[in-house]
């Protein structure tokens, strides 16, 4: 993202993987952003298919692990391809919202990962640690829809950026002064972004609180929860941060960045939650001969 907010796309040119024909550019602020941005993909590519070859040669029997690591490899080199296209040939505004979409579900992934290997590594007893009270189809039902929800409120978002639309709408909370402001061109989408945030606010809330009061024995839901909610509310705050430093391109930079980040980790937590929702919606039976290859008969 910072290669957006700072107009870096073309510091290489319009050549992949060279840098206006060399290797090492030429020092121009633009061009290093960009050209660090490609060095750090590289990295992240590599560290995702050395992720891949552990997690297949060692936890291949864990297929939540391996769905995690093989989605975070995918999405890494699925938004790399789309970064070089970009590069290569302009894309359209929609377009250029997807490269950053994969790029959170690449994010997302990785997040999962810790996540579930951190879970792993914690459980004394596997089987013991996995008799957690199970969740309502209509609790799971609601996390998925919110996590489907968020994504399109980041691609919104992102849609916002690429078409330079960030100041069609101006002031926070209200949109120009008005509640309702004239929907054309970039306030259009300026304002349809604000009312898509706030309309996430309200749904991770409603999750939120069902996941902390309807789930009183399972502390890792509750928890999971209340991270959502808070992350969105910072979430919106950080929109409003965004509005009072637009024209102070030094801070708007870490206001911008600030804002991606949150996003991120928001996104993050509630993919993992939809895992675990889902984990926890099964018959503990069925889950545990599943992901831990126990024999039916040994299930108490």
């Amino acid at each position: 993202m910072v290669v957006t907010k700072t107009g870096s796309g073309l510091g290489c040119g319009q050549e992949w993987p060279l840098c206006n024909g060399k290797f090492v550019p030429a020092y121009t602020v633009s061009s290093m952003i960009e050209y660090s941005h490609r060095a750090v993909s590289g990295m992240a590519g590599l560290a995702a298919l050395a992720s891949l070859i552990a997690f297949w040669r060692y936890k291949r029997d864990r297929r939540d692990l391996m769905a995690y690591v093989i989605g975070t490899s995918v999405f890494v080199v699925v938004q790399a391809i789309m970064g070089a296209f970009a590069v290569v040939k302009p894309q359209s505004a929609a377009i250029m919202a997807l490269h950053f979409g994969f790029s959170l579900i690449a994010f997302a992934s990785s997040v999962m990962l810790a996540l579930g290997m951190r879970r792993v590594e914690q459980a004394k007893e596997s089987v013991d640690r996995e008799r957690l009270p199970r969740v309502t189809k209509g609790f799971r039902n609601l996390v998925w829809g919110t996590t489907l929800y968020s994504y399109v409120v980041v691609y919104i978002g992102a849609f916002v950026s690429h078409t330079d639309s960030r100041e069609g709408c101006s002031g926070w909370p209200l949109c120009n002064g008005e509640v309702i402001p004239e929907l054309t061109g970039g306030v259009g989408i300026a304002f349809m972004h604000r009312v898509a945030a706030l309309l996430l606010l309200i749904v991770v809330a409603v999750m939120g609180h069902f996941a902390y009061w309807r789930n009183r024995n399972n502390r890792e839901i509750q928890m999971l929860g209340i991270s959502a909610a808070v992350l969105c509310l910072l979430q919106v705050f950080s929109g409003a941060l965004i509005m009072a430093t637009i024209h102070n391109e030094e801070v708007y930079v870490f206001s911008a960045l600030g804002h991606t980040l949150l996003i991120s980790a928001l996104f993050g937590v509630l993919c993992y939650l939809s895992v675990r929702a889902w984990q926890l919606g099964k018959p503990l039976e069925a889950k545990l001969q599943r992901d831990q290859g126990i024999p039916r008969e040994k299930i108490v």
